[in-house]
């Protein structure tokens, strides 16, 4: 009977997959069956976020007494071998992944996404949401890789675009309810809805995004007085800002947490907004979120959050998966480990204003293009650091290493604009860093440029931030033409550069971003990349390691 009623779930779970009209409610946990209802027991719920296919144990910074320090943590073998020991503790729990699963690596891009599906699998999640960059393959290749995972997907937010910008039927179901001791617990899913914004157009063509408030408080009273769940979270995929302007919202009254990500930090105290707790556990695999809740009569009597570091000494690879890995790596491991140049300092991305990794891309470009005025390049947040030095004594930066930067290796592309654009635009993107309005802020860090200088106020007025601007040394000349680089982002029309609106000129260099680079160190190894204080904020450190403000955090 019970093996009839698990083929019935899988069907009905299917179902709710290709409509994308139907939430999903099984028993599926680790927990002991024979046991008749408790009236009082403990759950937990574990979670992983943007790891970005980093599939080894790697460097980490840690910001400890004011100063980094870099520990190797995560690599899905030693993950593993974390979450084999701590289910073993707990008779219930629960495996999450909040997103960008298949962008950030070589082997990723050389695979097409499709290496990373066996290693996630054996993993045994419970859960996935979708997240920023599962479109990078574009809509049909995102459909194919979240589909061959075995647990099941949420998202009430990502609709089937009909062909005019009109929402059909939503891609995935927009929760799941996991059923235990007699207690359900909802898991309500929402991604970034910036992401045609925020990343090339193309990625998500024949996608419609919407706001997570547009139909929040409609699943929440579905969830909570239809469905009878004792506890409901939100899985997203928005940046801890919008998730904490979320938690912020008439709507989300009636759910217990959010269970973060995109944005990579590292919430160790739950951070209480109006109506929910909101958490985000860090990324890489260097974390695990770990949510103990206990119930009594069917009711929430306590929650308790914990970061747990996966520290790969502590927690060693297991054999099994090490297996996995090597076999999936095998065929392209001697390119990713080909090392193509030398740094003498760490190399790092976590730095809200200026890195050691933002400052070697700059550099290689501004070689490859020697006459540009101003070299610019996004303000990503992805790539783990490399701290660790070889026996040449220097830290080897591998082809492997290129991809964790630049995934995508788009072409260099150049343009001329006035001085009155760069103003106008340099404003814009520091409010989308440091808007007030928390439903403002992108997921992004400062833009990063070479051949500017700009003394700006992070938290003043929007407009009103550049107190300094001077190109070449010189003072800025509204009315002057400057020529510009950035890279090419696939589906923004001819006139828009790095999301410069009115380009002119514009067209592409012979060079991708990796060409530049390996070009570079191939003349110039080894290189130290010591961030040259391009951009100072007055009211900030330099070493600001977040862009939330005005609640009670703070990155470590």
């Amino acid at each position: 009977m019970k093996k009839s009623r698990r083929t019935f779930l899988t069907k009905i779970g299917a179902l709710g997959a290709s409509s994308g009209l139907l939430g999903l409610t099984t028993s599926k946990a680790i927990a002991n069956p024979s046991k008749s209802t408790p009236e009082k027991f403990k759950l937990t719920i574990f979670q992983t976020t943007d790891v970005h296919c980093q599939i080894h144990a790697h460097d980490e910074l840690f910001w400890e007494n004011e100063k980094a320090v870099f520990r190797k943590t995560g690599g899905y073998a030693h993950l593993k071998t974390f979450i084999d020991q701590e289910r073993k503790k707990t008779e219930n729990s629960f495996l999450i992944d909040t997103g960008d699963m298949f962008q950030g690596s070589e082997l990723s891009v050389k695979t097409t996404g499709e290496a990373m599906l066996p290693i996630l699998n054996s993993l045994g999640y419970d859960l996935y949401l979708p997240g920023n960059w599962e479109v990078v393959y574009y809509k049909k290749t995102m459909q194919h890789l979240l589909g061959s995972l075995t647990a099941p997907k949420v998202c009430a937010n990502m609709y089937h675009d009909l062909g005019d910008g009109t929402k059909g039927e939503l891609i995935f179901p927009p929760y799941y309810i996991w059923s235990i001791n007699g207690v359900k617990i909802g898991f309500l899913g929402y991604t970034d809805h910036l992401v045609p914004k925020r990343q090339s157009p193309n990625y998500s063509k024949g996608i419609v995004y919407t706001k997570p408030e547009e139909n929040l408080a409609h699943y929440v009273d579905v969830l909570r007085n239809q469905e009878k769940c004792a506890f409901v979270a939100i899985v997203a995929h928005l940046g801890l800002s919008q998730q904490i302007h979320l938690g912020n919202l008439p709507a989300c009254e009636g759910v217990d947490y959010i269970l973060g990500g995109d944005t990579h930090e590292r919430v160790r105290t739950p951070i209480q907004s109006t109506y929910t707790k909101v958490v985000e556990p860090g990324a890489f695999g260097s974390f695990v979120g770990k949510l103990e809740l206990e119930f009594e009569h069917g009711k929430l009597i306590s929650d308790e959050y914990e970061l747990m570091e996966v520290n790969a000494e502590k927690y060693p690879a297991a054999p099994e998966m090490t297996q996995l890995i090597k076999s999936n790596e095998g065929p392209y491991l001697a390119d990713i480990q080909k090392v193509v140049g030398y740094s003498t300092i760490p190399l790092y991305r976590y730095f809200v204003i200026e890195n050691t990794i933002d400052t070697l891309v700059l550099d290689a470009i501004s070689w490859q293009n020697p006459d540009i005025d101003i070299i610019l390049s996004n303000g990503f947040r992805f790539c783990p650091p490399r701290s660790t030095p070889d026996h040449t004594g220097n830290i080897p930066i591998t082809n492997g290493f290129i991809y964790d930067m630049l995934p995508v290796n788009s072409n260099i592309r150049t343009g001329k604009v006035t001085g009155e654009q760069i103003r106008f635009w340099l404003e814009k993107e520091l409010n989308n860093v440091f808007a007030k309005e928390a439903s403002q802020r992108f997921g992004g860090w400062v833009v990063k440029f070479k051949g500017m200088y700009v003394e700006f106020n992070a938290f003043g007025e929007e407009g009103d931030r550049v107190k300094e601007l001077k190109i070449a040394g010189k003072p800025i000349d509204l009315t002057k033409t400057y020529t510009i680089s950035a890279c090419e982002r696939e589906g923004d029309p001819d006139e828009i550069l790095c999301r410069f609106v009115g380009v002119k000129e514009t067209k592409n260099t012979e060079y991708t971003l990796h060409e530049a680079i390996q070009n570079y160190l191939a003349e110039n190894s080894p290189v130290t990349p010591i961030p040259p204080k391009s951009a100072i904020a007055l009211d900030a450190p330099e070493t600001l390691l977040t862009q939330v403000h005005g609640v009670p955090y703070e990155f470590t």
